[in-house]
This record gives C-alpha cells, sequence and structure tokens, in this order.
C-alpha cells in the first residue's frame, strides 16, 4: 500500500499543480491574443509590448517570438512562431508521463500485493490438521484484506488516467487555438507590415532605384 499512497499522492500534486496552469492561462490567453492582435495592426513595437507584459502565459511568449524580431520576412516570422510554439506545448505536456506511469504501474502494485498478501494467508492455514472455523474465518478475512491493494490500486489509476485524458484534451485544444492564433499574426504582419514595406521602398532603396534607372536610360 505504501508505494500505492505514493502515487496517489504524485497524481494530486500534479492534477492539482496543472489545474493550477491551465486556470491562469485558459482565464488571460483570449484577453491578451485581442490586444496583441489589435495592437499589431497598428504598431508592431507595441504589440511586442503588451506581449512582453504576457511573458508569465505560454500564449504571451507565442506571440512575442516573431514580434521581437528586426523587419523579418515572413518566412523568418513564421518560423520563430513555430519555434516558440514546439517550446511551450512541451511544457504544456508537464506531468504527463508521469500520470502514464502511475496509469500502468498502481494496478500492478495493487495485484502485487494481492498476490503476496494471498500467500502469506494461505501459508498460515492448517489444511491438512482439520482448521477450525476460526481459522476458516481468519483465511477469509486476510483474503478480504489482501484484496483491498488491488483496489486501491485501481482506483488510483482510474483517477491517474481522467487527469491525464483531460490533460491530453486542453492540450489539443491549445495546439489549435496557437494555430489559428499565429496564422492571424502573421496574416496581420504581411498585409499591414510587410508587403506595403515591398510596394513602397524606403527612401535610401528608392534614390539606389531612380539612380538605377537613370544608368539605363
Amino acid at each position: 500500500m505504501v508505494p500505492i499512497v505514493g502515487c496517489s499522492v504524485l497524481t494530486m500534486a500534479t492534477a492539482l499543480e496543472r489545474t493550477l496552469f491551465w486556470t491562469k492561462l485558459l482565464k488571460r490567453e483570449d484577453q491578451v491574443v485581442s490586444a496583441v492582435l489589435e495592437a499589431a495592426r497598428r504598431d508592431l513595437s507595441e504589440a511586442a509590448a503588451l506581449a512582453t507584459q504576457a511573458q508569465d502565459l505560454p500564449i504571451g511568449r507565442f506571440l512575442l517570438a516573431p514580434l521581437r524580431l528586426n523587419r523579418p520576412t515572413p518566412e523568418t516570422f513564421r518560423l520563430a512562431m513555430e519555434t516558440a510554439g514546439d517550446r511551450e506545448f512541451v511544457q504544456m505536456r508537464k506531468g504527463d508521463k508521469l500520470l502514464e506511469t502511475v496509469v500502468a504501474v498502481a494496478p500492478l502494485l495493487g495485484l502485487l500485493g494481492t498476490v503476496t498478501g494471498l500467500i502469506a494467508t494461505f501459508g498460515n492455514l492448517n489444511i491438512g490438521g482439520g482448521g477450525s472455523g476460526e481459522q476458516a474465518t481468519a483465511a477469509a478475512a486476510g483474503i478480504g484484506e489482501a484484496l483491498i491493494t488491488t483496489a486501491a490500486g485501481m482506483v488510483v489509476a482510474i483517477l491517474a488516467l481522467l487527469v491525464f485524458r483531460v490533460m491530453i484534451t486542453l492540450q489539443a485544444q491549445q495546439i489549435d487555438y496557437f494555430s489559428d492564433v499565429g496564422n492571424e499574426l502573421e496574416l496581420i504582419y504581411r498585409q499591414y507590415w510587410h508587403e506595403p514595406a515591398q510596394s513602397f521602398p524606403e527612401p535610401a532603396q528608392r534614390g539606389d532605384l531612380m539612380r538605377t534607372s537613370d544608368r539605363l536610360g
């Protein structure tokens, strides 16, 4: 029972830590995304400042990664987002391996406790000596006690599996959400900043183009 209790403590601690993580994230991320995308249409520096203020959230770090670059190409802009997204998804999967281990190990620990308990119970029986009713009652009680570990192991495994499935669902939703937000931010960058810059080059670039045109003329 000691290892099973330890597994239950780890499961509850992981569930509590992940609950705080997801509650904080889901409570603020829509507000952060709306503010950053709205600012990105006016000023990239303002959008980067807003994303910097939200660096305690995965979505804030995700949005800040491309915005802090200096006039990147759309390909570099997207690469920065993808790299930041992969890094954040790794953090979101924190605790998954532990829960998977508990789901697999807890029932086995319960079975092990039951088997060892049954071995001890049958070892104390005096079958050949015509055991009394008291011995049969003690044997039944020992078997019932031995089965407790199996029940405990299954309960812990079920709880860990439920927590794990909830976490997997939230992670899948966040992957889709990050993808949609990233696509929208990249579209804003292309439409409001990159394409206009290509259509209207800076004064120095325009001067070079005019000199080149004069020479060709």
